[in-house]
């Protein structure tokens, strides 16, 4: 019987629950959005971890695409200050390099959701039609 997680998977878990917690309290920077670690993703030699992230505007930032790349050079150049600061609460022989990614699997979503709204919408003429015809099917 296999086990169900691996150890690089706890590892991801640990340093996403942990990661998260640091940008929230440490990094004070006001070009950052607000930040979600989304998951993140060990190799299995513990080398690299990418984190995927989610950056959502607020305040004064209007343009979410500036918000996203600014957030990303934020964290990309704050990567060996956080790295340092997991490795303080999670004991491994070797943290893995942090690279931080976009996650746009939330923006697919919420583009998927709008196109199937439109899809699902009648059309403004079709309604009458079919109270018309479901009128004639009662008489």
């Amino acid at each position: 019987m296999a086990r169900e997680f691996t150890r690089t998977q706890r590892v991801a878990d640990q340093v996403q629950k942990d990661l998260a917690q640091l940008i929230q309290r440490q990094i004070k920077d006001p070009r950052l959005g607000m930040v979600t670690v989304s998951y993140v993703k060990v190799a299995k030699d513990l080398g690299y971890a990418d984190v995927y992230v989610t950056v959502m505007a607020f305040g004064a930032q209007t343009d979410e695409e500036q918000t996203v790349k600014e957030s990303l050079s934020v964290l990309n150049k704050a990567a060996g200050f956080l790295r340092h600061e997991l490795a303080r609460g999670i004991k491994l022989r070797v943290m893995p390099e942090l690279r931080f990614h976009f996650d746009e699997s939330v923006d697919r979503g919420r583009r998927l959701h709008s196109l199937i709204t439109q899809v699902n919408q009648p059309e403004p003429g079709s309604e009458s039609t079919d109270d018309s015809a479901d009128k004639a099917d009662e008489e």
